[in-house]
């Protein structure tokens, strides 16, 4: 039976961090709100693209408009079974605000399934709810994860009901890792053919 997510996101959020989960997700049969604080549903962020090219970080340029499907303002954490926190620059002001850091300590309280990725893990600093979790995150941001109480490790992992991942390229895993903790009957090996 498809749960009930929340996905907080904002713009030049990592186009594909939040376009990816948004879908595959749906793709399986959950219901998923994409929300972003100070907007409403029909409203659009702006995402960005974030590339790996050998440099000493990540190259950014302009990714799609992103339409949210639900109201920041209106939204019941408690009427949600799990949370999507997505990476890119977004996270850096969206963890400014008293109801997103809300909504996250509300699916830690509960023990709810949470995936955060990238820079996704700002937010759960901020939210002071990392103590005691192994977790990963995009590398520049070890140094806050730890400060908040995490051991950082590096490579996609769940501990107790968190999954975190670096970056997009950790989806196949990270996704696996997520759906599992919702409950979805998920292949962890190579992909069968469709001739197979």
């Amino acid at each position: 039976m498809g749960k009930d997510i929340l996905m907080i996101v904002g713009d030049f959020g990592e186009d594909l961090e939040i376009m990816v989960p948004f879908q595959a997700l749906q793709m399986v049969g959950h219901d998923v709100d994409a929300v972003c604080p100070e907007k409403e549903a029909e409203d659009t962020i702006k995402t960005a693209v974030h590339d790996f090219r050998g440099d000493q970080t990540y190259m950014e340029s302009r990714g799609h408009d992103f339409a949210l499907n639900a109201t920041m303002a209106d939204v019941t954490p408690g009427e949600y079974d799990a949370l999507v926190v997505p990476g890119g620059r977004a996270p850096e002001y969206l963890r400014t605000y008293d109801a997103v850091l809300e909504a996250v300590q509300h699916f830690f309280e509960e023990d709810k399934p949470v995936a955060a990725l990238c820079h996704g893990p700002q937010i759960l600093a901020a939210a002071d709810v990392l103590d005691g979790y192994e977790m990963t995150s995009y590398p520049a941001c070890r140094a806050e994860c730890e400060a908040a109480g995490c051991s950082w490790v590096d490579g996609v992992v769940t501990d107790r009901n968190l999954v975190t991942g670096q970056a997009w390229p950790d989806h196949p895993e990270w996704l696996a890792q997520f759906m599992d903790l919702l409950g979805d009957e998920v292949s962890h090996g190579d992909p069968i053919a469709a001739d197979d």
